[in-house]
């Protein structure tokens, strides 16, 4: 049996592992690199596969708040340990694309609550929080085998509300997840397709783009 990597360890780890040129390249996606060490995505997801799954060891690294290690408390986690309070402490402290992506799309996706988080979480006012339903649902999509359609038809009021919303990184988030939606079966593409449809002559900016975006990709 391995030893079991602890928070320190880790948190060396990745001050040991980062390098400037990797901070320096984060500006160029748009993420905020105040909190990072300067490793990259591949070499986290190596790291993470050494650790191998362990809840609390995410809980401290999460905590530490920097950026890798957010990432790699993501990568960590044990899905079916994280509870809905969870979901919403680490969403509020969401703070870029990245984040709430990572974590959507690689951990809340398999936990118990998803998705009751993707219809809660529509509704907030943070951005990032508010592309946290989003991410959430397009990682859904692809990795909720089970879910019927059902599940996914209830979310495009979201999706018709979110895309009102002019904000670059929500707007973006609500156009993945139709776009991802419209792909899982044909019901749920021409549900994608008559929604985009409606909203294509919105007077509203964004829900136009989004539309479009979508019929682009799906008709």
């Amino acid at each position: 049996m391995k030893d079991r990597v602890d928070t320190a360890t880790a948190l060396a780890w990745l001050k040991r592992s980062g390098s400037q040129k990797v901070i320096d390249g984060m500006a160029r996606y748009g993420i905020p690199s105040d909190t990072a060490v300067g490793v990259s995505v591949g070499d986290l997801k190596k790291y993470a596969k050494t650790i191998g799954k362990d809840h609390e060891l995410a809980d401290g690294l999460w905590k530490s708040g920097i950026y890798e290690a957010r990432m790699l408390a993501a990568f960590v986690d044990e899905a079916e340990q994280v509870t809905g309070k969870q979901m919403d402490r680490w969403s509020n402290d969401f703070d870029s694309w990245a984040i709430a992506d990572t974590v959507c799309f690689a951990l809340f996706d398999r936990a118990p609550d998803r998705w009751k988080k993707v219809h809660a979480w529509a509704k907030a006012k943070p951005k990032f929080k508010k592309r946290g339903a989003f991410a959430l649902l397009w990682g859904l999509t692809v990795h909720d085998k089970r879910a019927p359609d059902q599940e996914f038809l209830a979310c495009l009021p979201l999706i018709e509300a979110g895309a009102r919303d002019e904000r670059d990184y929500v707007k973006k988030g609500v156009d993945m997840a139709l776009r991802a939606l419209g792909k899982r079966t044909a019901a749920l593409r021409r549900a994608a397709v008559a929604l985009a449809k409606t909203m294509a002559s919105s007077s509203e900016g964004a829900q136009a783009w989004v539309a479009r975006s979508t019929l682009r990709e799906l008709k």
